[in-house]
């Protein structure tokens, strides 16, 4: 029997956005990429906005996420609102942005609220926006601020990185940190170098609700290998 903070494998895998986002990723890997999310019971799939529309077997709950503003954050609002807004359009269920992560070093939380509130505008519910603050590189009052900001803008979730960024991926520190300062009313989902079952499971313990994950198989399998480059 499985505890809170001790989930099966299935559990896990129900938490799993299952991602590709290599740049030379092809549309028939993320036609294997959707089969492997069925047959493992991922959440979703998460791809770039320039593979959709992803064709999802009939009678699957499979969810499809794309990202936006990917990988810098340094996209204009306005490009950022309308990938997004594309992105919906060509079937995905949720939008995985990325902030400008210099405004939030700088401070300048009104221009990271404004920013997330331009993407949620483009992309209103039932669209889950999950928004990319990029932990590692921020202080822990500068997480505070991102994560407050992002909130008043609407987000769904805060999520902890895009797994592409120098200074490194999810800390359990950090999910920590973003669940105290935005639960219970938004979510968060660590990603970035989440490569084993147990690091998943350290990361739902310290309140991930989702996990972003490129080596599901792996994971799930707990041989401790999978590909944690997202």
């Amino acid at each position: 029997m499985s505890t809170p903070s001790s989930p099966t494998p299935a559990e896990v895998a129900r938490a799993i956005d299952h991602t590709l986002l290599k740049p030379e990723a092809t549309h028939a890997d993320v036609a294997a990429l959707v089969a492997e999310a069925v047959e493992l019971g991922t959440y979703s799939v998460c791809v770039s906005p320039s593979m959709l529309p992803v064709a999802v077997p009939a009678g699957s709950d499979l969810k499809v996420a794309a990202v936006c503003g990917f990988p810098s954050g340094k996209h204009t609002s306005t490009i950022k609102a309308a990938e997004a807004a594309g992105a919906v359009r060509d079937g995905a269920d949720e939008i995985d942005m990325v902030i400008d992560v210099g405004a939030a070093r700088e401070g300048r939380y009104d221009a990271v609220r404004a920013d997330v509130a331009a993407v949620r505008a483009a992309a209103p519910a039932p669209t889950v926006l999950k928004v990319i603050i990029e932990s590692a590189a921020l202080d822990d009052e500068q997480i505070v601020g991102v994560c407050r900001a992002a909130a008043d803008a609407g987000a769904d979730f805060v999520k902890t990185s895009t797994g592409f960024h120098p200074a490194g991926g999810a800390s359990e520190h950090a999910v920590r940190l973003m669940a105290e300062t935005v639960g219970p009313t938004v979510q968060v989902k660590a990603s970035g170098g989440v490569r084993t079952l147990e690091q998943a499971r350290a990361m739902i313990a310290a309140g991930a609700t989702r996990l972003g994950v490129s080596g599901s198989r792996q994971l799930l399998a707990g041989d401790g290998s999978g590909d944690a480059s997202y």
